[in-house]
């Protein structure tokens, strides 16, 4: 699959993920732009959609609700737009800082709490306690935490009905974007994003290399006999600037 052909799965799953006035599909339709960075300083004078999405999201989910939430597919989707929907307007209660330091990256996924099903948690446990148990170490290519180096940030909603496609074709973007994977054939390395290295274990599930989990998803093969090695993460919040 191309590089286009995900985008146009991407963008294609929208129409089979929320009914027009879903507050969520309305963020990402208007507030991301096609290189999935965030117009915040627009968030921050018109944040009514996503305040509802908050909303929503602490009065109902999975935990509370289980019965709306029948299948892994349902539960997997909505703890996807969940993450997404809470980091983003955690950037902006965090006063859409230029960077996340390391201090700031503490107080945002540690020290603050978001709302799920009426259960205050950290940024953190959502994803370690919640989401990566339930076994998808593709939610790694949708999980995003604002910053630069995130996977891009799709312009629609993940959807239970088409929740498979929807993560293959965001592994398959992200493994095909240059800031996630260069070679050095005359090194004989590959460079990966430090998600890769953050999650080894999740990866390695379904793979005996790092290598071969990439090929699974890379345009091109990478050989076995490449080291590996990660890319540094940029922490510079995925602002849209003027």
């Amino acid at each position: 699959m191309t590089r286009r052909q995900c985008l146009v799965l991407l963008a294609a799953g929208s129409s089979i993920a929320a009914t027009p006035g879903d507050p969520w599909a309305a963020v990402l339709r208007t507030m991301v732009d096609d290189r999935g960075r965030i117009d915040f300083a627009r968030l921050q004078v018109d944040p009514a959609a996503l305040d509802a999405t908050v909303a929503e999201i602490a009065r109902e989910a999975p935990n509370n609700a289980p019965a709306r939430y029948p299948t892994p597919a349902d539960r997997i989707a909505f703890h996807l737009n969940a993450y997404n929907a809470l980091a983003m307007a955690h950037v902006i209660r965090s006063g859409v800082p230029k960077r996340l330091s390391l201090l700031d990256r503490l107080r945002f996924f540690k020290l603050s709490d978001v709302v799920v099903g009426g259960k205050s948690i950290s940024l953190y446990d959502y994803e370690n306690d919640v989401i990566r148990p339930l076994g998808e170490e593709r939610v790694h290519f949708a999980l995003n935490c604002m910053a630069v180096s995130c996977p891009r940030l799709p312009r629609i909603p993940f959807t239970p009905q088409n929740l498979d496609a929807e993560l293959d074709a965001a592994a398959r973007l992200f493994f095909g974007e240059p800031r996630n994977l260069q070679l050095d054939p005359s090194r004989k390395i590959v460079r990966l994003s430090s998600i890769i290295d953050f999650y080894t274990e999740d990866f390695l599930k379904r793979a005996p290399t790092l290598i071969g989990y990439a090929n699974r998803y890379a345009q091109a093969p990478i050989s076995d006999d490449f080291r590996v090695r990660f890319i540094p993460y940029d922490w510079t919040i995925n602002a849209l600037r003027p």
